[in-house]
């Protein structure tokens, strides 16, 4: 059975850190694209990290770069998502998914595999 797992969400204070984890399994994470996505009550949802399986490169919005870090251990079929410098606008249910890579993977383009999400409360 193909699932995602996500884990690490929970409360912090404007300022905190938080890592996120995605877990994988019945496929090998490596050779898919990886997504980060959240939604907050009220809003769509949207991309806020994305590495690509054929380099690795890694792209972010404008409003969580320098801030978010996505990453992946392919050793325990597992990505990352370091979330610094928190702030209450970060609030929001937050999933993973994994696919392929598309120029529109903001709105969720490509992607095959979702999580069920975890949720990130920033506030004081």
């Amino acid at each position: 059975q193909l699932q995602l797992v996500e884990s690490g969400g929970g409360l912090v204070q404007p300022g905190g850190s938080l890592r996120l984890s995605c877990a994988a399994s019945g496929f090998p994470l490596e050779y898919y694209t990886i997504g980060w996505f959240r939604q907050a009550p009220g809003k769509e949802r949207e991309g806020v990290s994305c590495i690509l399986s054929s380099d690795g490169s890694t792209l972010y919005p404008d409003s969580v770069k320098g801030r978010f870090t996505i990453s992946r251990d392919n050793a325990k079929n597992t990505a990352y998502l370091q979330m610094n410098s928190l702030k209450p606008e970060d609030t929001a249910v937050y999933y993973c998914a994994a696919g392929t890579y598309s120029s529109t993977w903001y709105w969720g383009s490509g992607m095959d595999y979702w999580g069920k999400g975890t949720l990130v409360t920033v506030s004081s």
